[in-house]
């Protein structure tokens, strides 16, 4: 056994060995330290509103960790006392919630008819749902517009909220509708014949199935949508605009408000987090769904 081990060992081609002694403790302190290298500006950022404007502009976030006396909640106090920032939160919050929602439940009934429910052109529709996926942001943004304008609905939350819901409906459909159709055909026959109809069988049978695919279809219909900020720039009120926008506008009106932007831009990249972290075993049980289908 010794020497056929030996034998195969010396088969092995030289990436093979190299993958082989990487393996185990190696590659994973190296994996620890390429993730401690994609959140040093997150940390940074972190390290940086804690600390005081003249601080900040006397030295770089990392000599806090000989100074960290430096640290302090007065800019998060300050943020919460800032209007603007509050309501720009409001306002992204309830942009992003409706737009996610709608995403996920029109993108489930639909992607539920087009996976099991026969009705006339059901392939030709599909297809230019999937054709819709090419279509980019760009090309839409001065005809909707005007359109919202001659309807009323320009820089309105609604008019935001619709224009988040039309451009992720082709992704959700698609991605469900896929997703859907792995179901075995014998189990929704099987509650066909104890009388379930088509609701009871959609709510009953497939949603709880296609949970895992849901939770990721939320997850990036929500970060997409609060990080917006092309869509919210031109459709949003002025006067109340998400949280990206009102940010920008700080950086444009007061270069130096560093105490504002740096927990301003933590607390909205936070939100996200949150919600990806809660819904995170669901998430990797879709892609894992996915990937095995």
């Amino acid at each position: 056994m010794t020497v056929n081990t030996d034998i195969v060992r010396a088969k092995r081609s030289l990436p093979a060995r190299i993958a082989a002694a990487a393996g185990g403790g190696v590659m994973r302190v190296f994996l620890v330290l390429v993730g401690l290298f994609w959140l040093m500006p997150t940390i940074g950022l972190l390290i940086s509103s804690l600390r005081d404007t003249s601080d900040i502009a006397a030295s770089g976030w990392w000599q806090v960790f000989t100074k960290p006396a430096e640290l302090t909640l007065k800019n998060y106090s300050a943020v919460l006392q800032n209007d603007t920032v509050l309501d720009s939160l409001l306002s992204t919050a309830l942009i992003t919630v409706p737009a996610t929602v709608l995403v996920v439940v029109i993108g489930a009934l639909a992607g539920y008819a087009f996976a099991w429910m026969e009705f006339p052109g059901r392939d030709w529709w599909f297809m230019v749902v999937v054709g819709l996926l090419v279509v980019p942001v760009q090309v839409a943004l001065v005809p909707v517009a005007k359109l919202f304008g001659v309807i009323g609905i320009f820089e309105t939350t609604f008019g935001v909220v619709l224009f988040h819901v039309a451009f992720g409906l082709p992704f959700a459909i698609f991605l469900l509708r896929n997703f859907f159709a792995e179901i075995p055909r014998e189990l929704l026959e099987a509650a066909r014949l104890d009388g379930a109809g088509e609701i009871r069988l959609f709510t009953r049978v497939v949603m709880p199935l296609g949970g895992p695919a849901i939770a990721s279809l939320g997850i990036f219909q929500f970060l997409w949508v609060w990080n917006d900020m092309l869509i919210a720039l031109i459709f949003a009120d002025a006067t109340n605009p998400p949280i990206t926008v009102a940010l920008q506008q700080q950086v444009r009106q007061f270069g130096n408000n560093i105490d504002v932007l740096a927990p301003g831009a933590f607390v909205s990249m936070v939100i996200p987090l949150i919600v990806f972290f809660a819904f995170q075993k669901q998430f990797v049980s879709g892609v894992m769904a996915g990937a095995v289908k």
